[in-house]
């Protein structure tokens, strides 16, 4: 039996597909389809339900598609293991971020990556928490930066940051040339949230509890761009972290007004599996959130 037989099961059970399987294996699908054949002789059992027009895994495929996965986990472990006992900061890492922090929080937090480790190449999976998650018990991502609250079996977490809400309303509104906002007042507005499903559209609805009632109506986009070009445009206003509303995220079509105090929030955290064997590039990342130069994001005290 083979790893990159393995890796090939593997792929399929993702994909669902052998093209797609195969593409994502940079192989041929022929190759990819005689290959697991040949598991299957190999292990006696059938793997793959093969239909005219469909083909899906077996309940015992996917038992083997399970331990597969932890098998390859297991021996990509060794190849770190060993490569750790050389520099624990260098080598790969496979960092998972949510899709609201992502975009803002990455370009300094690599910057600073670069002063605490310099040798360590990361790799970027940007999803969302739910999948964040299988992700990381999976082993497919090694730690990932996800939101408050966040208690998973098996996961530990380290807070990073917290990360105050704004208001932005389009310019030439009412409230344009306001310096602060009362949470109820959004009340009544034509509000743009999130799509449901998204952790942080259950954060402003939870920070905002009018929002979730107001008389207007809560129009929705599929991302935090989508949201403020609807705002630009007119739509209606919303609530955004204020990490999207600096730097090169300014814009003029828009106008960011804080919440009066206590304003709405998120705690920021970093999130890996009990026991992850590279705890040096962990504190790394943590380190280097303290060394970004943001309001945004205020540092939690030690």
């Amino acid at each position: 039996m083979k790893f990159s037989t393995l890796r090939y099961l593997v792929a399929f059970g993702d994909e669902g597909s052998f093209s797609r399987a195969a593409e994502r294996c940079h192989i041929s699908q022929p190759t990819l389809s005689v290959a697991l054949q040949n598991l299957e002789a190999e292990l006696g059992v059938t793997l793959i339900e093969r239909g005219k027009s469909h083909v899906a895994l077996t309940d015992i495929g996917w038992q083997v598609v399970a331990q597969a996965r932890k098998t390859l986990d297991e021996a990509r472990r060794i190849e770190l293991v060993a490569q750790s006992g050389k520099d624990p900061l260098a080598g790969d890492f496979r960092l998972g971020v949510i899709h609201t922090i992502g975009p803002y929080l990455l370009p300094e937090l690599i910057a600073a990556m670069r002063k605490t480790a310099p040798n360590t190449r990361f790799y970027i999976e940007e999803s969302m928490t739910a999948l964040l998650t299988d992700a990381l018990k999976y082993g497919t991502v090694d730690a990932a930066i996800i939101a408050l609250p966040f208690d998973v079996k098996g996961l530990q977490v380290q807070p990073l940051y917290d990360e105050a809400f704004e208001v932005i309303v389009p310019k030439g509104h009412r409230w344009a040339r306001r310096k602060k906002i009362a949470s109820h007042e959004v009340r009544g507005e034509e509000v743009l949230v999130l799509k449901a499903g998204n952790c942080f559209r259950e954060q402003v609805l939870d920070a905002c509890p009018d929002i979730s009632h107001a008389e207007g109506s809560l129009h929705e986009g599929h991302s935090i761009e989508t949201v403020r070009c609807m705002v630009a445009s007119g739509y209606g206003v919303s609530v955004l972290p204020a990490g999207s509303l600096r730097g090169i995220y300014r814009s003029g079509m828009v106008v960011a007004i804080p919440f009066e105090a206590p304003a709405p929030s998120r705690r920021v955290a970093l999130a890996w599996r009990e026991g992850f064997h590279r705890p040096q590039v962990l504190k790394a990342i943590i380190e280097a959130v303290k060394l970004i130069d943001n309001p945004a994001y205020r540092p939690i005290p030690a």
